[in-house]
């Protein structure tokens, strides 16, 4: 099959022990980002399978309509990036391994580099010392304190863990079902969303972006946090309200902030008002960049292919799309 590979920026996945799985096969790896439907569809007119890594482009259905001899898109979790109903109608399957059971250890880990490093002021302090001026301020420790975990999910709980693991004490906020989960863990749940801003020293947000979670962090959520509390978000920028992060950090409640997800990515902005705060510290969507992580979901992708190409599909996102090209 001709398949291609887009957004490898760094030229990694060649590296890895699973891209043997493609031998035999026409690989092309693009390792730029373009967006741009027209020569996105020339670089991909003669493509049969397109590898995706993660939502880092998204295929609409102009896009599509120009790719005539595109069958399949192999690519590991949630696809908002992508028109499905345009592939079931133009018999494009889509296979997205779910991974249940397996949590994003990558991206917990960052999570919690993010709240060492916010908390802990890492990023200014070494600023300061490339400076010459030596220390800047004075950071806080964790222990004691109280980590919220909105989204008690695979991730969210790999989070909680590490906090125990920290000495913090665990409220979680979440669906009901989510909730009864946590407490079955032995996790403290919040009587309400009010009360889990107030009492939360650090918040990490671990949910999945749909409709009904859109904007699900309001301004007056965050109003509710601590001047000296720390919101963290590895999950998806457009959970919180748009603008409200700013403002509220501007306000002073809550006192601090660290990002991985933002509203446009690639963000290539130097103006943006969330990175050029000094309480923000800001990371470009690493969570899931790591090379272990990187073996384990192009496993589940390539794999994808393979499954394709003997005939026997899995993952298979929209079925119904089966034969109509």
């Amino acid at each position: 099959m001709k398949i291609a590979i887009l957004d490898d920026y760094f030229d990694t996945l060649r590296t890895l022990k699973c891209f043997e799985k493609l031998a035999g096969n026409e690989v092309t790896v693009w390792n730029d980002h373009v967006q741009e439907v027209g020569p996105l569809a020339e670089r991909l007119k003669d493509t049969e399978a397109l590898v995706l890594i993660r939502e880092r482009t998204k295929i609409r259905a102009p896009l599509l309509e120009r790719l005539p001899r595109l069958k399949l898109i192999s690519q590991r979790s949630v696809y908002p990036h992508i028109d499905l109903g345009a592939c079931t109608r133009l018999g494009i399957l889509l296979s997205s391994s779910q991974h249940p059971g397996t949590p994003s250890y990558a991206t917990a880990e960052l999570a919690w580099g993010l709240i060492i490093s916010a908390m802990r002021q890492i990023p200014q302090q070494m600023a300061s010392l490339k400076a010459g001026r030596w220390q800047m301020g004075v950071g806080s420790t964790l222990r004691g304190r109280t980590l919220g975990i909105f989204g008690y999910g695979r991730i969210g709980g790999a989070v909680a863990g590490y906090g125990t693991a920290f000495g913090m004490d665990i409220l979680v906020w979440a669906s009901e079902a989510s909730r009864a989960r946590a407490e079955a863990d032995g996790y403290r749940t919040a009587a309400s969303k009010e009360t889990f801003f107030e009492e939360s020293d650090v918040i990490s947000l671990h949910v999945r972006l749909y409709d009904s979670t859109r904007g699900i962090v309001t301004g007056a959520d965050l109003s509710r946090m601590k001047p000296t509390a720390l919101l963290v978000n590895t999950s998806r920028a457009q959970i919180i309200e748009v603008g409200a992060l700013a403002r509220a950090l501007r306000d002073g409640r809550p006192g601090m902030a660290a990002m991985d997800v933002y509203e446009e990515e690639p963000l290539r902005d130097t103006g943006d008002s969330l990175i050029n705060m000094e309480n923000v510290v800001c990371t470009p969507h690493i969570g899931y960049v790591s090379r272990d992580e990187y073996e384990l979901q192009f496993t589940d992708i390539f794999d994808q292919i393979i499954a394709y190409e003997a005939g026997a599909p899995i993952n298979v996102i929209n079925p119904e799309a089966a034969g109509r090209r």
